[in-house]
């Protein structure tokens, strides 16, 4: 063990167990949790590859398709059904490699299970299950993502032979980006528009098998394939796909909700958001993935700054830990209290979701509709926050940050299409937005309005109730004066617009910017309103109380400071308050400096899931990073190839028209 590292974890104020716990949701999920991942780290078959850095694209996708199937037959050898816990096990045993088939299981399967009905399930689940079906959800085009309505791809119904005649018209209709696609699945589940009596209906699910299911080669018609390599995900074959009169049965269109008959009626669903479940859930699971990801680089930045010593403090003294410079703190600290907010977040979303899913499924969609708002901003909040946070702690790692060998690289590419898949981030503010301006007028009149929206009509006129303690509360009303504020701006350009002659339309295009401004101040809200009373209701002791209360506080005022302008452009604060904040963050900084390595080792990452040789447990950075450089497939020859076929020549060439000079 690093003795400073070693020195960090006995300065700590509290007990990271409890901590573990409060995460994990209790003692007994930990332990299963650490079941599994030590399950996988143990096992041989999953020990046996070459670090992914040194493997080509192809060897990527081998390497991750054996791994993830192997995995997926030993968990149901162990019994192991819940996707949290498959998720332990399978992140464990094969760490930073992206699944071939997380679509299937992630998508294929549950929108099967969502939105077939119950014939298709019958037939199309247990194929699935076993994988003798082999699927993929297949969304976006290569000229449509987040716009679904303008998706070209269609879906025609031919009631002659009960039949639908999926075609891509144009080039931009062609699927592209679905996970799985290129290679690896031999059906779909394809979104097109419905055409039926002449009529489009709007987009819907179809069943398409798109290899033969023995030989694995195209069905007729389909044309489909890898689009190359990426910024990261290199061992996902992420396809496209274009249809040219695929026929398939009228049963394969998923009709849960809505049908097509056999002479091609139309029968709509009874609510057109009755499918928005699934999508909330993912962009809830979304959010705690990204504070995963965040927090993972945590680990790896914190303790790799308490074993790094670099420059004298005084002339002839030790090097000092990089963590006890309060610039290296006021990047890092206020980043771990993100990763833990936002995980507290994704839970609470995720958490309310199955609280609703009885009402979803009785056709009470009211709260659906405020968590769908909810979850596409914090989807967007969350992404942008990971994919800049994991940035920052690979800066604050120095040259080593930027090699494989820190595990950081790796993270990014894995998280930063976050910012882009299922919503892209603008996109998701502006949903916000519009839910928030369609409520806009029950707020303002003081009508029946949901609890993640109440505080929206308070008084613009109060000012901050902040004193020089800097209470959690006043904190929390500071950030929902903000977002009231910044929305009832955004209302006023809107109407004043309007009024200066712009339709309502151009009135919106006009103020899009104000409109997102609201919108990340609302979704800001509700991470600082959710982290407060998670860490007021937290079953901990004192000690460990304090802790999270500090970086809770830590959290509300750094997302202050950096953004002051919007909490001082009315006056809400004094000159004297925003001294109060400042001084309270750097006195933050220097209470959480102690139990910094302890609030990393919380969150229990085992050293081969985090794959870093800076983010080791027991410290170890630079014996790990010799080991990783003389690994290196370079490393296997002394004289390379290369030498002799390219500098040899050279050399030999100059030496002829200047003899070299003795060394």
């Amino acid at each position: 063990m690093n003795p400073d590292l070693a020195q960090e974890r006995r300065r700590a104020t509290f007990d990271p167990e409890q901590v573990t716990s409060l995460l994990y949701r209790g003692p007994e999920n930990v332990r299963k949790r650490r079941y599994l991942q030590n399950a996988a780290i143990q096992d041989q078959v999953l020990r046996g590859s070459k670090p992914w850095a040194f493997q080509s694209r192809v060897e990527q996708y081998e390497t991750a398709l054996q791994m993830f199937i192997y995995m997926m037959k030993k968990l149901d050898e162990m019994g192991v059904t819940d996707p949290l816990e498959r998720m332990y096990y399978q992140e464990a045993g094969a760490p930073h490699y992206y699944n071939p088939m997380a679509l299937h299981t992630g998508m294929f399967i549950p929108s099967i299970e969502k939105q077939g009905t119950k014939e298709q399930k019958e037939r199309w689940l247990p194929m699935a299950r076993s994988l003798q079906l082999i699927g993929t959800y297949a969304q976006t085009e290569m000229g449509h993502g987040t716009f679904i309505r303008g998706l070209e791809t269609t879906a025609s119904y031919d009631p002659s032979n009960q039949e639908f005649v999926l075609n891509s018209p144009t080039v931009t209709s062609m699927k592209f980006w679905p996970g799985g696609l290129g290679k690896t699945s031999n059906c779909c589940l394809v979104m097109a528009q419905l055409i039926t009596q002449g009529k489009k209906r709007g987009i819907h699910l179809f069943f398409v098998q798109i290899r033969d299911l023995k030989t694995h080669r195209h069905m007729p018609g389909v044309e489909s394939g890898d689009i190359g390599p990426k910024f990261g995900f290199n061992s996902n074959d992420n396809g496209y796909l274009k249809l040219s009169n695929v026929r398939i049965p009228r049963e394969n269109m998923l009709m849960r909700y809505s049908k097509v008959l056999e002479d091609g009626t139309y029968v709509p669903p009874t609510n057109q958001r009755i499918g928005y479940g699934t999508m909330v859930f993912v962009r809830a699971h979304i959010v705690t993935n990204s504070a995963r990801g965040l927090s993972k680089a945590c680990v790896i930045a914190i303790r790799y700054s308490a074993v790094r010593r670099q420059t004298e403090v005084s002339p002839g003294g030790p090097e000092a830990q990089i963590i006890d410079y309060q610039t290296q703190q006021y990047k890092l600290f206020p980043l771990l209290a993100t990763a833990y907010a936002m995980y507290f977040t994704g839970r609470y979303a995720e958490d309310y979701y199955e609280q609703i899913a009885s009402e979803i499924e009785a056709g009470n969609l009211e709260s659906l509709n405020q968590l769908h708002a909810v979850c596409a901003g914090l989807k967007a909040f969350s992404t942008w926050a990971c994919t800049a946070g994991i940035e920052t702690c690979r800066l604050c790692c120095g040259g080593h940050g930027y090699s494989h060998a820190s595990g950081i690289p790796k993270l990014y590419t894995y998280y930063t299409p976050g910012c882009t898949y299922e919503g892209e981030n603008n996109v998701m503010m502006l949903q916000v937005a519009r839910f928030l301006m369609k409520i806009y007028p029950d707020i303002k009149r003081g009508g029946p309005i949901h609890e993640f929206v109440q505080y929206l009509g308070a008084d613009l006129t109060q000012k901050s109730c902040m004193t020089e303690e800097v209470a959690l509360g006043c904190l929390l009303k500071a950030f929902q004066h903000r977002a009231a504020r910044l929305l009832s701006d955004a209302a006023a350009r809107i109407e004043n617009l309007v009024r200066s002659g712009k339709s309502r339309q151009e009135a919106w295009d006009a103020s899009t910017v104000a409109l997102t401004w609201a919108a990340k101040a609302y979704c800001h809200t509700f991470v600082v309103r959710t982290f407060s009373q998670i860490v007021s209701d937290a079953a901990v002791d004192k000690s460990t109380k304090d802790v999270l209360t500090a970086l809770c506080k830590l959290y509300a005022i750094d997302g202050i400071i950096e953004n002051l302008g919007e909490f001082i452009e009315d006056g809400f604060f004094s000159p004297h308050q925003v001294s109060f904040l400042k001084n309270k963050l750097a006195d933050l900084l220097a209470e959480i400096r102690p139990n910094a390595v302890a609030l990393v080792d919380a969150f229990d990452y085992p050293d081969k899931t985090l794959d870093s040789c800076l983010g080791r447990y027991d410290g170890q950075v630079y014996p790990a990073l010799y080991e990783y450089a003389k690994n290196s497939p370079f490393n296997e020859q002394e004289v390379l190839d290369s030498y002799h076929k390219f500098i040899k020549p050279a050399q030999t060439e100059q030496s002829q028209r200047a003899p070299m000079a003795r060394l």
